[in-house]
């Protein structure tokens, strides 16, 4: 839960007074190798949620400060997008907003055969994830941890 460095920090202080002048926060940056390409994925919330018009507009305001300062070497193709549902917790501010709520919990190595376990988040602290179970209050090790995500895909 450390604050980004490298170029998710660099570009996310140069799209951030696009995003506050169209009423948008920044939840995540990403800087990404699949293939051959690079990809720079931003994506973008506010309250109510974020439409394709959202998109558009934050993709066009950063356009310029983006080639201007020029903090990839590489060509890449941008994304901008909402974080949707399922939305990975990465970051301390989006671990406070989602506490109380429901979470899935991934884990790198399996705990008494499980890898996965859903809940309601609790404490983040101190290198620690607790969250509340059906079975009882959990508490794993950050290091312990692959992903954790909101859990709000109700079919």
């Amino acid at each position: 839960m450390a604050e980004q460095q490298g170029v998710a920090g660099k570009v996310r202080q140069i799209v951030q007074p696009a995003a506050d002048a169209l009423g948008l926060s920044i939840w995540d940056i990403r800087y990404v190798k699949e293939g051959t390409s690079y990809f720079l994925r931003i994506f973008i919330d506010k309250q109510g949620g974020v439409g394709i018009d959202d998109c558009e507009a934050f993709s066009r305001a950063i356009d310029a400060p983006l080639d201007q300062a020029d903090p990839i070497q590489e060509s890449y193709y941008l994304e901008v997008s909402s974080p949707g549902l399922g939305r990975e917790l990465t970051r301390p501010e989006h671990f406070s907003a989602y506490s109380g709520q429901d979470v899935i919990i991934r884990l790198i190595r399996p705990l008494d055969g499980q890898k996965e376990f859903r809940g309601k988040l609790g404490d983040c602290s101190d290198g620690k994830i607790r969250c509340e179970t059906d079975g009882g209050p959990l508490t794993f090790d950050r290091s312990a941890v692959a992903k954790v995500c909101a859990d709000d895909l109700d079919f």
